[in-house]
């Protein structure tokens, strides 16, 4: 795991008035183990595998401890859920786009949308302070061959 993690987490437990635990360290470990997206079930699922004894309401604390103290950011991703991004701390202006045919999540950074952010925030008489895109789409592989390997992959999964 990045020190800056830790060291960040550190810094705002200090300040805020509370301790460091053994749980909230598996939760940390768990939701920053991977890039990829997780809402409250899943980390929950992944951290009772490490230690079984985190609840749920220990999971919702931690997450909102992270969101607070920048290291997670709630996003948007179209499936009535709230998802957790784990990858602000490298990438804070990323962007996602989101196969609206196989749920896959694709994140992308582009100068050229940063700059229109900007422009667009700018002329509108704002000053930008974070800038997010999400955009959905239909998946071309499956549109072009009728398969899509990451439609197989999760409906393999709910099966």
């Amino acid at each position: 795991m990045d020190p800056r993690i830790k060291e960040r987490l550190e810094a705002h437990l200090a300040t805020s008035g509370l301790r460091r635990t053994k749980q909230r360290d598996v939760i940390v470990e768990a939701a920053f183990a991977t890039d990829d997206h997780f809402n409250a079930d899943e980390l929950l699922e992944k951290t009772r595998k490490l230690d079984r004894t985190i609840s749920r309401a220990t999971i919702y604390r931690t997450l909102q401890l992270l969101v607070e103290c920048g290291l997670l950011r709630v996003v948007d991703l179209g499936r009535d859920q709230t998802f957790y991004d784990p990858n602000f701390l490298d990438k804070p202006q990323h962007n996602h786009l989101i196969c609206l045919d196989c749920d896959r999540v694709v994140e992308f950074e582009d100068e050229n949308a940063a700059l229109l952010h900007d422009c667009i925030t700018r002329r509108l008489g704002f000053q930008p302070q974070m800038k997010s895109m999400r955009i959905e789409a239909k998946c071309d592989g499956l549109a072009r061959t009728g398969f899509c390997q990451y439609k197989a992959e999760r409906e393999a999964k709910m099966a």
